[in-house]
């Protein structure tokens, strides 16, 4: 007699988060890659051992938020502290059956102002430890380009 879940898609997407407390619970270490391009680094960047050379190494937990992780990013890059720069976020995984890189993206936000994606998790997105981020910065003179992906995957 085999047995099947009840449980729907739904179902798991609205169980909330457990919260982290940050005072017990160890940071861990997300490597991440910007570009000043607007556009995301390629998966094939990442590949045998390989990764871009723009990388920032911050300590922070799984509830992170976008916005919490875009004025991390600001500390470090004073040209993306401009109100109007945009940060397009895709987390870099390893994809285990092709043995190969992949990209998904996972939102966006912008300097100065609220949006939507800003209070979105690493966790939501179901980030793992080991993955890498990947942030696609564009300067606010210069309107996002609609396909931040160099190639379709």
């Amino acid at each position: 007699m085999a047995l099947e879940s009840r449980i729907t898609q739904e179902e798991i997407k609205k169980e909330p988060e457990k919260p982290i407390d940050r005072e017990k619970t160890c940071p861990l270490l997300l490597r991440v890659f910007t570009t000043n391009s607007g556009r995301h680094h390629r998966a094939d960047e990442f590949n045998r051992g390989n990764v871009p050379s723009s990388e920032l190494q911050i300590y922070t937990w799984m509830d992170a938020t976008l916005k919490e992780l875009t004025s991390l990013v600001k500390e470090v890059y004073p040209e993306a502290r401009k109100k109007g720069t945009h940060f397009s976020f895709a987390i870099v995984y390893h994809d285990p059956r092709g043995k190969v890189y992949r990209l998904k993206d996972i939102g966006n936000t912008v300097s100065g102002r609220k949006g939507a994606d800003d209070s979105m998790t690493l966790q939501s997105q179901r980030f793992q430890i080991g993955d890498y981020l990947d942030i696609a910065i564009t300067p606010p003179n210069r309107a996002p380009p609609l396909n931040t992906r160099m190639r379709p995957f």
